[in-house]
């Protein structure tokens, strides 16, 4: 089945910078820089906007309301996560949201972030558990989102008599949900509920097979043509690759090795981060030819960037596309600026390469 292909970009609500660990390159988060980047990245024709959760980031729903209203196409990504809110009330949450934002929110699935978080933030539920009360609860959102009639719903976490909810979602049946992760939990539930699932960065082939795999879980309950693919990368791209490894440089260089080993401490429990990790001890540097893994050192999560120049770039997400990619969820330093750099120099050439698949900007 060939996909509309589609670009996200990433809200950076914990901070920006060109130059982690250097103060003078950095920029605190604010109203203006948050702005700043939802502007550019519509301008520049990405279709959804990540808005991350994480003990640093500001609160997700709030600053998705914000992006919905100073932008009028572009779609906030925001996370579900199990257990921290009643699932009739987020199903209402997000309903409202959809209604009052003209069609334009999204969910993000995330039920393996790192523990210490999920610990100091009061879950209890182990990281299988997480996956099965995740489980549950996207069936409840969709069962009120679609019910006529008010839903009685007995499960393992949850048990609902009578329960319905205003307004119904504008989007029909519902918006959609997006997953990232690598685990058996994570595969297994974007297989029964996903529209999207997000590989982080790996090899094309090694995402080819993935596919291919998640496609044949999706099979066992009918979805198989309803599952869509993508990757969550990020760019930095430049007029010429030698600015562009430059500017990959400058990002690190000032980050300690020591860094790399607590962030392998704190992502232990999470196979996607752990097969980043994996590339890296595997590969080095570089993954694959301008794929660059320098910020996995310290970033969990969306490690892998694309380093080169327009045409390189371009050449490499074509790479995910012929595996069978067709959602694409990127970021870069800053925010801003890259949004607008592949606007304006990637973007076009992926329309060429891609004739008739792609919306325009």
């Amino acid at each position: 089945m060939t996909r509309l292909l589609e670009f996200g970009w990433f809200l950076p609500t914990s901070g920006d910078s060109t130059a982690f660990g250097d103060p003078s390159a950095s920029v605190e988060i604010n109203p203006e820089h948050i702005r700043r980047v939802v502007t550019a990245a519509e301008d520049a024709g990405f279709e959804y906007l990540l808005i991350p959760v994480d003990q640093r980031c500001w609160e997700a729903y709030i600053a998705g309301a914000f992006v919905a209203a100073h932008t009028s196409r572009i779609a906030p990504l925001i996370a579900a996560r199990p257990g921290y809110i009643n699932p009739v009330l987020l199903a209402k949450m997000i309903s409202t949201f959809d209604q009052m934002s003209g069609g334009r929110i999204r969910v993000n699935l995330i039920a393996g972030q790192a523990e210490d978080e999920i610990k100091a933030e009061g879950i209890k539920h182990a990281k299988e558990d997480r996956y099965a009360l995740m489980a549950e609860e996207v069936s409840i959102l969709k069962a009120l989102w679609t019910a006529e009639e008010p839903l009685d719903f007995a499960g393992r976490f949850h048990t609902l008599t009578g329960a319905s909810i205003q307004p119904k979602p504008l989007q029909k049946p519902h918006p959609r949900f997006y997953l990232g992760g690598g685990s058996e939990e994570a595969w297994n539930l974007s297989a029964r509920h996903s529209d999207v699932h997000l590989f982080w960065g790996d090899t094309p082939d090694r995402i080819a097979a993935n596919i291919a795999d998640i496609r044949a879980r999706a099979k066992e309950h009918g979805r198989e043509a309803d599952i869509g693919f993508g990757m969550r990368l990020q760019m930095i791209c430049r007029e010429t690759e030698d600015e562009a490894l430059e500017a990959a440089d400058r990002l690190v260089r000032n980050i300690p090795e020591a860094a790399r080993e607590i962030l392998k401490r704190d992502t232990a429990n999470s196979m996607a981060n752990r097969r980043v990790q994996e590339l890296v001890a595997e590969k080095g540097l570089w993954i694959a030819p301008h794929l660059w893994s320098g910020l996995t050192r310290f970033r969990r999560g969306a490690g892998i960037a694309v380093v080169g120049d327009p045409e390189q770039c371009a050449a490499t997400l074509q790479q995910f596309i012929d595996a069978g990619c067709h959602s694409f969820c990127l970021s870069g330093y800053l925010h801003h600026e890259e949004a607008e750099r592949f606007g304006r120099m990637v973007r076009p050439l992926l329309a060429k390469r891609n004739p008739g698949l792609m919306a325009a900007a």
